[in-house]
Parts: structure tokens; C-alpha cells; sequence
């Protein structure tokens, strides 16, 4: 397992961009997939986006299809969500995930930061 800390979220206005962090700790950590996460008060934990051990595939939930970007940086140990034009709906705090086979699915990620807060007043 790898230990992972996020980073990089706020408050914001809606419009606006942020971009977090997913630090890891690990000499295996390319080895890993990483999954972005949000859970909204009283919601349950849904997916956000996704990208493969390489950093060659990523796909997203459609809700932030053209507004975030996944991306990594294997010799810094670290992940990226760049979020863009950002909603009220988007508040919820944000967790990374890593696993060698995690896909979508929460119960697929074996290793968890303890998350990031994000808010977007309208």
C-alpha cells in the first residue's frame, strides 16, 4: 500500500479554478492506479476521474467531462485534478486513491488520503 496526502482545496466562487494534489509515498507508486473522489454532505462517495499507472488513460464521470483534468507526475510521487469552471454541485471533500487495479468503483482502492475540502458559493 501507499500512503497518499491531498492537498490544494478551498473556498471558491463558482467559475473559478483549483487545482489539487495527491502526494504519495511508496517506490511503487507508478505501479498504481489513482482514483479522484468527492462525498458530498449527507451523499455517498462517488467517482470523479480516474488515470492508469503510466498516466496514458484517464476517464472521468460525465458531470466534470470538460472541466477536470487527471494527471501525474510518477518521478514526484504526485497526482493532479486540475478543476475548471467550478459549480456549487462540485462542493464535497475530495479524496485520492490508489490500488494496481482500481477502476471506478470506491471498494476497488485499497489506500486512501484522508481528503481535501473544496466549496463553491454561487
Amino acid at each position: 500500500q501507499v500512503q497518499l496526502v491531498e492537498s490544494g482545496g478551498g473556498l471558491v466562487q463558482a467559475g473559478d479554478s483549483l487545482r489539487l494534489s495527491c502526494a504519495a509515498s511508496g517506490r511503487t507508486f507508478s505501479t498504481n492506479a489513482v482514483g479522484w473522489f468527492r462525498q458530498a454532505p449527507g451523499k455517498e462517495r462517488e467517482f470523479v476521474a480516474h488515470i492508469s499507472g503510466s498516466g496514458g488513460s484517464t476517464y472521468y464521470t460525465d458531470s466534470v467531462k470538460g472541466r477536470f483534468t487527471v494527471s501525474r507526475d510518477n518521478a514526484k510521487n504526485t497526482v493532479y485534478l486540475q478543476m475548471s469552471n467550478l459549480k456549487p454541485e462540485d462542493t464535497a471533500v475530495y479524496y485520492c486513491a490508489a490500488d494496481p487495479v482500481g477502476g471506478s468503483s470506491p471498494t476497488e482502492f485499497r489506500s486512501w488520503g484522508r481528503g481535501t475540502q473544496v466549496t463553491v458559493s454561487s
